[in-house]
């Protein structure tokens, strides 16, 4: 397990540092999100066709979680419909916050299941899933700020 745990903190790391997907794009929608109690700002940025994430990408600033769960969905929600990225939020959701075994959805979740471990530090829950609920903003065309508050 310790490898593991040594793996995941490398993609997460990695994804820190040079975070994918990290520009603004012009001609869809978008959302902003705030985490007050790690400071994580950003915004979240999707184009559709038709009910096909076509583009999806961020900009902002915050913690090492933050920073690369941001980008690692961006990765992962390129091609997927609205109702495969509904099913996927609920999945990373409900094991970052420990409602379900994060080895029981590794299928699922593939290389999200890296932020599995994220549900033994409750601070940082926020910080894992600020970028999720700022994107289903951003689907939704929800115009407030999203906060983890």
């Amino acid at each position: 397990m310790s490898d593991l745990r040594d793996l995941y903190q490398d993609v997460i790391l990695d994804h820190s540092k040079r975070p994918r997907n990290f520009h603004k794009i012009e001609g869809g929608s978008c959302a902003h999100g705030h985490n007050p109690l790690c400071g994580d700002q950003l915004t979240v940025y999707v184009i559709l066709d038709g009910d096909v994430v076509a583009d999806v990408a961020f900009e902002g600033s915050g913690c090492a979680i933050s920073t690369a769960a941001a980008s690692m969905m961006t990765q992962v929600l390129k091609g997927k419909t609205r109702e495969e990225v509904d099913a996927l939020f609920e999945t990373y959701h409900d094991v970052v916050t420990g409602k379900r075994d994060g080895e029981e959805c590794m299928d699922e979740l593939g290389k999200l299941a890296v932020f599995s471990g994220v549900s033994e530090f409750p601070v940082r829950v926020k910080c894992a899933s600020l970028a999720w609920h700022t994107m289903k903003a951003a689907l939704d065309e929800t115009a407030d700020t999203v906060s983890t508050e």
